[in-house]
């Protein structure tokens, strides 16, 4: 089978969600992807260039937003040319983005069957870029086969009235993001424990319940704390700047720059209000990190069986004695084969495509060489 994997979002974990997919299809005996994301993504512009295939012109900002959507029907054409040329038999949108119904349209009237994995089924609150759930819902409406990486995702989806016409939930799970090699093990260096906190620094990350916590464990923290991420100034924000051995890097942490991140920290917390999943989570257990956690939505699948990760309650008194305890997880999780992971995600996935995969068998996925 051939297939088409896109993302037309610049930033986040959209462009690296693709291509990992996109990697993981081709390493199946059988089956090659091409890869599709918009122009300005930043993986496009880093050391290690992807192989794409399909670089779509996007936009820069709100305004280059909206001219894109505006020009949507000049670019049907060149978009069904496109299509037409790679001669997909089914395309899969990686992750939703605000200028998919150009593709979309395309992929209907060239009656190319897709699938859309689904990451978040409900806006998240403090999101501003809520109305893209909008497009999202007619995106979804159209789609073949729908997939979740959590059980969380796929019972709100459920639950949405998106108008439906028979599609397949099809419920996965996140594979884990690596970065290279694996940094040195957490704790091996000189000083205090150090802790991250990397995302968009939104109300529902939960960042009131961590300074709440840290207040309660004092002025003389017996870790640092670095809080890294974009979002507006907050109360939560201008509290946690004024406490003693905390750190905030307030913008856009550039993709080049995370695996430096995630190896200068011991352990990652993510007190969130409300989860579907992590892909900070995925990323910090495949770099070997500890991993502390509130048990919301999708985060208590995720990671109850993982050996680096500690859940809590979300609240500040869990938080704070989860944050004392972290350090404390002894037991031993052997290194994460990546590849292999997102192979079997990949090879689930088109199994699950019925109507265009027959024959998959597991024996199709070559060995790992690690």
């Amino acid at each position: 089978m051939k297939i088409l994997v896109w993302h037309w979002g610049r930033r986040g974990a959209g462009p690296l969600f693709a291509l990992r997919l996109t990697e993981a299809i081709n390493q199946l005996v059988g089956h090659h992807a091409d890869l599709s994301l918009s122009s300005g993504a930043e993986i496009l512009h880093g050391q290690n260039l992807p192989d794409c295939v399909w670089a779509e012109p996007t936009y820069r900002n709100v305004l280059g937003y909206l001219t894109q959507k505006a020009l949507n029907i000049f670019f049907a054409g060149r978009t069904r040319r496109r299509l037409s040329l790679i001669k997909p038999d089914l395309a899969i949108c990686a992750m939703p983005s605000l200028l998919d119904q150009r593709l979309s349209n395309a992929l209907n009237t060239l009656k190319i069957p897709y699938a859309v994995i689904v990451h978040d089924a409900s806006a998240h609150p403090g999101d501003s870029l809520s109305f893209r759930f909008l497009d999202q819902a007619r995106l979804l409406r159209g789609a073949r086969y729908l997939v979740t990486l959590s059980a969380h995702v796929a019972a709100d989806l459920e639950s949405q009235n998106y108008g439906f016409s028979g599609q397949e939930i099809i419920k996965l799970w996140h594979p884990p993001f690596s970065f290279g090699a694996r940094p040195p093990p957490p704790l091996t260096h000189a000083g205090l424990p150090r802790v991250l906190f990397f995302g968009r620094l939104l109300a529902y990350k939960g960042l009131d319940l961590l300074a709440d916590a840290l207040s309660s464990l004092g002025s003389d923290l017996p870790f640092v704390v670095k809080i890294c991420g974009d979002g507006p100034i907050s109360p939560e924000l201008l509290r946690l700047q004024t406490m003693r051995r905390v750190e905030i890097d307030r913008r856009w942490i550039p993709e080049d720059e995370l695996p430096e991140l995630l190896a200068w920290s011991d352990a990652v917390v993510l007190p969130y209000r409300e989860a579907s999943q992590s892909g900070v989570a995925a990323a910090a257990l495949a770099q070997g990190r500890y991993v502390l956690a509130t048990m919301v939505g999708g985060l208590t699948e995720q990671l109850s069986h993982q050996a680096l990760a500690l859940l809590v309650e979300p609240n500040a008194a869990a938080l704070a004695a989860g944050l004392t305890k972290i350090f404390e997880l002894t037991k031993a999780q052997p290194p994460i084969d990546t590849d292999a992971d997102w192979r079997r995600m990949a090879l689930e996935m088109l199994s699950k495509f019925s109507d265009h995969t027959t024959h998959i068998e597991s024996e199709s996925i070559p060995q790992s060489k690690s």
